[in-house]
This record gives structure tokens, C-alpha cells and sequence, in this order.
């Protein structure tokens, strides 16, 4: 072979060599970098789940005094799968909640539902006077809907004036007598219809849905087992 041609081969293998060990350099510095980003993500969660749970559990206790008007404290029941309700314990299942007012007399239960909106899930939680048969307070806890429409399920007065005594009574077999249906914006004439959002139909029918299957489900429970609430 000659001498250039062996020089020239030599070289080739030599940057060769060197190309690939930089190759594998970079890949153990790509794996590093994902390492400690991977240990970075799960520490930064470790340390706010607590405070972030926390702010959540604060942000549904301000909720439960706001569809029980005038409530002063409250105690967490859960609904049993037998449709019994027991006073709760740690993560035992699904929580409602009672409010008193001054006196320790029950003021209602707040109930936490959600279904399907428009742009996502709704969670609301809404208050629930057995006594009287109304629902009694409304509160969004999350919601995707289109700002400036769908978000108006939110905060305009008009749309929660709907639930400030929304008619859900019971028959004598324990099924809603009246479903809670959205009417067209202006042509309420029914203590259980919904007066819709004009322009945001389908946000406000999402509430109306969520709020009817929610309520026929738990209301029988709840009417059933109200001596619970009062001891």
C-alpha cells in the first residue's frame, strides 16, 4: 500500500474513532439532562402535591359556604354504596357536605357533580335544602368554556339568579317530578327551568344536565338519611 493512501486510511479510522466517542458523549449527556430534569419534575411535585391539595381543600370550603347561605360551620358526610351516610372519615368515599348556620341548625348539603361541557369537564358544586326541595346555591370549581360566552356560567348574576331556589321536589316514589331543563334566555316560567346564557346554549345546558343527574340521584339518598345531618 502506498504510504499517503495508508496515512489517509489511518486518519479516516482515527476521526472515526473520534466522531463516535463524541457521539456516545453527547448521548450520556442527553441521558444525564433527562435524568436530573426526570428528578427535578418529580421533586418539584413532592414538594407542592401538600401545598396544592391544601389550596384546593380551601378554595371547596369557601365554595360550601357560598351555596349555603348563611352557614357558619360545617361537618363532611359520606355517601355510602348501601345509600347510606355516615359522618366521614379519611378518603372513605364520596363526600357531601352539611352547613349550620349560628345556631347549629342545618342550612342544606353542598354536593360536588360534573359532566361534559363545551371546551371540556364542568365541576360545580351546588346547595341542596332537602327540607324545602330546592337547590339553593351554585359555584363553579372548574371550567373550560369559551371566555366571554360559555365562562359566563361563572359570574353572571342573571345565569346564577337560576339557582338561588331552583325547584327539584320529589314524588311520592322519590324520582324528580320535574326535570331541570334550560329555557331560552327571558322565558323562565318555571321554578325549575334554567334561564340559558344567550349565545353559550350548550354551556348552559351542561349545567342543567350535570345538575339533573346529579340531583335525581342524590336527592333520594339524601332526604332519606336527613336525620343524619340533624344529631
Amino acid at each position: 500500500m502506498e504510504p499517503q493512501k495508508k496515512s489517509d486510511m489511518q486518519n479516516a479510522t482515527h476521526l472515526s474513532g473520534e466522531s463516535n466517542a463524541s457521539s456516545a458523549k453527547m448521548l450520556w449527556a442527553m441521558v444525564g439532562i433527562g435524568t436530573i430534569c426526570a428528578l427535578l419534575i418529580v421533586l418539584t411535585y413532592e414538594s407542592t402535591s401538600d401545598r396544592i391539595a391544601s389550596l384546593q381543600d380551601d378554595a371547596l370550603e369557601a365554595a360550601v359556604f357560598k351555596v349555603l347561605p348563611g352557614t357558619t360551620s360545617t361537618k363532611a358526610f359520606t355517601l355510602q354504596p348501601d345509600g347510606k351516610i355516615t359522618l366521614a372519615k379519611a378518603d372513605d368515599g364520596q363526600l357531601i357536605y352539611a352547613g349550620y348556620d349560628a345556631r347549629h341548625q342545618f342550612t342544606g348539603v353542598a354536593v360536588e357533580a360534573s359532566g361534559q361541557g363545551y371546551a371540556g369537564i364542568i365541576r360545580v358544586l351546588y346547595g341542596y335544602q332537602p327540607e324545602q326541595e330546592k337547590i339553593i346555591g351554585f359555584y363553579v370549581l372548574q371550567s373550560n368554556e369559551t371566555p366571554g360566552l360559555g365562562d359566563k356560567i361563572e359570574k353572571d348574576n342573571n345565569f346564577l339568579a337560576n339557582f338561588k331556589a331552583l325547584d327539584v321536589a320529589l314524588d311520592q316514589s322519590g324520582q324528580l317530578l320535574h326535570a331541570i331543563v334550560p329555557v331560552k334566555n327571558g322565558t323562565k316560567s318555571n321554578a325549575w327551568e334554567i334561564d340559558a346564557i344567550t349565545g353559550a346554549t350548550i354551556s348552559s345546558r351542561s349545567v342543567a344536565d350535570i345538575l339533573h343527574s346529579s340531583i335525581a340521584e342524590k336527592a333520594p339518598v339524601i332526604t332519606k338519611n336527613i336525620d343524619v345531618f340533624m344529631q
